[in-house]
């Protein structure tokens, strides 16, 4: 018996020459266009002990197809070759298997190793034998899910197309409902990951994440190397906040500036429609308008022509991220709102000290960069990016006599000012949302003194929350830079060596070190943010 496991053909003709020292290929596994190999084919698994029985299967089905894809035949001779074919090519859709090779229950150990062992339940499995008297019992057929027995007599060209045609059916019909199952899956497990994700731009990431994850269900690179885009309308335009694969060099810009002409009119179609729009096979736009009016585009191009699978979990899932942006937008408007009140209040609270209107705008970046550096997290940062305005809030319960007085305080005035970061902490404590309660620490903790020499409890080192540390470089550093009823501006050189010289004393040294090493970065914020 010669070993011609690897010989392999789709038109009956031997291909030894060419296929005898490559090594069967891996393939993707079983996807949703119905076990169909990247060539488009269906690969059939002959196992049989005969050399005759392979010449006489590839014979009889030479140039037949099935939805107009040819088959490709793989042969083994062992009951040990089939299971190491079966294992390099998990997508075989038909196996043709002799019960009696090695021993006599040879083919019916096969079909137990691949339904329990190696849990395939997708490849269909017809059984041939040369002896009658082998067949199995009724039980094992059931329980293994084997879809035909045949002796070799009566298979005829015709039976064994007609066979053939059955289990391709079969098995395409199953690949569908995998395939659907996989993708309801996925839905599920990507809208479940999207909404956890808050702000718009990580939120858009996210979901151009998830789409390709959803249209690669066969995880086959080939099938889905998307890029993408999701877009915002800013004042009449749709710019980029999040993108994928060659789009991504383009954060920010105006999506009339990326796409070529005829892509952007489909696009602008789409919203003109206020519809999602399938374009060309091979493009994607869906459109989201949330109550407030605001519009946003999802924009995928690059993968193969979706099929109507594709286009169904497409529709599916967008159907869940509409609500998702929805809410989204509705939430950055009251964080906008918020914030905005927040930023007016600690103005208002600086302009009754007669100090620069533009210093909480300054405070809030500078500890929003602060914080990220030193390796708080993203969420974080932004949180006391935006409890920031509301450091000197305990002002409000100084007299202005004493807050605006221009000469040298008394040692009763300087005890009185003192007390604004505990009336701040008592003006905040009581809330219990996240922002505000950051920022009564900030509010009690800023004057903190890293030597322990500060007030008003005189806290020292990393007993100082680490939000008031951060709070006392962000507004000593911009206090400096700025005029004071009490004195100008220091120069940025005598403001770097009041910093070399107070780490350790006043600063908490690693936050010192941050604004001077990224000095430049923070002197940016304050050309953006003039007074």
């Amino acid at each position: 018996m010669t070993n011609e496991a690897t010989n392999e053909t789709t038109d009956g003709a031997t291909d030894e020459l060419l296929f005898q020292d490559e090594a069967p290929k891996p393939s993707a596994g079983l996807d949703r266009d119905c076990a169909l190999t990247q060539e488009g084919s269906w690969k059939v698994l002959v196992v049989d002990d005969e050399a005759e029985v392979h010449d006489v299967t590839r014979l009889v089905l030479s140039g037949f197809k099935y939805k107009g894809r040819p088959l490709k035949f793989i042969s083994a001779y062992t009951g040990q070759e089939a299971r190491e074919l079966m294992a390099a090519n998990p997508d075989i859709a038909v196996i043709l298997l002799d019960v009696v090779m090695e021993e006599n229950d040879t083919g019916l150990k096969l079909v137990q190793y691949i339904r329990e062992v190696a849990k395939n339940h997708f490849v269909r499995i017809i059984l041939r034998t040369g002896q009658p008297g082998q067949a199995p019992e009724e039980r094992v057929i059931v329980e293994y899910d084997i879809n035909d027995y045949k002796e070799k007599t009566e298979l005829t060209a015709q039976k064994l197309i007609t066979t053939i045609v059955s289990a391709l059916r079969t098995s395409c019909d199953i690949a569908t409902i995998e395939a659907n199952r996989r993708g309801l899956e996925k839905i599920i497990e990507a809208s479940e990951n999207i909404f956890e994700l808050q702000s718009l731009e990580k939120f858009s990431t996210g979901v151009l994440t998830q789409i390709t994850s959803i249209l690669a269900l066969d995880q086959n690179a080939i099938l889905c190397q998307a890029s993408g885009f999701a877009a915002v309308n800013h004042m009449g335009q749709f710019n980029i906040l999040a993108a994928t694969g060659e789009f991504q060099a383009h954060i920010r810009k105006n999506v009339a500036d990326v796409l070529p002409t005829d892509i952007h009119e489909i696009v602008i179609k789409a919203v003109r429609e206020r519809s999602s729009l399938f374009y060309n096979g091979k493009h994607y736009i869906g459109y989201f308008r949330s109550r407030n009016g605001s519009e946003s585009v999802i924009y995928l191009e690059g993968c193969a022509p979706l099929s109507d699978l594709d286009r169904q979990l497409v529709e599916i899932f967008f159907a869940n991220v509409s609500i998702a942006f929805d809410n989204l937008h509705l939430n950055k408007e009251v964080e906008d709102t918020q914030r905005e009140i927040i930023h007016t209040l600690g103005e208002t609270i600086e302009w009754r000290s007669h100090e620069t209107g533009n210093h909480v705008r300054r405070v809030s970046e500078y500890i929003y960069i602060l914080a990220l550096k030193y390796g708080l997290t993203e969420e974080e940062s932004k949180l006391l990016r935006l409890a920031a305005p509301m450091h000197d809030v305990g002002k409000l319960g100084i007299p202005d006599s004493v807050l605006n007085k221009p000469g040298l305080l008394s040692p009763e005035e300087v005890a009185l000012i003192r007390t604004h970061p505990a009336i701040g902490f008592e003006i905040l404590k009581s809330s219990q949302r996240p922002m505000l309660k950051a920022a009564a620490i900030i509010a009690l903790h800023h004057h903190e003194r890293f030597d322990g020499t500060g007030y008003p409890t005189g806290l020292k080192g990393e007993d100082i929350h680490v939000y008031g540390r951060l709070a006392s470089v962000a507004d000593v550093f911009d206090a400096l830079m700025s005029d004071r009823i009490y004195r100008p501006a220091w120069p940025v050189d005598q403001v770097v060596g009041h910093f070399k010289k107070e780490r350790e004393r006043h600063f908490d040294p690693r936050m010192a070190d941050i604004l001077l090493e990224n000095l430049d970065e923070f002197l940016s914020i304050r050309t953006a943010y003039k007074d």
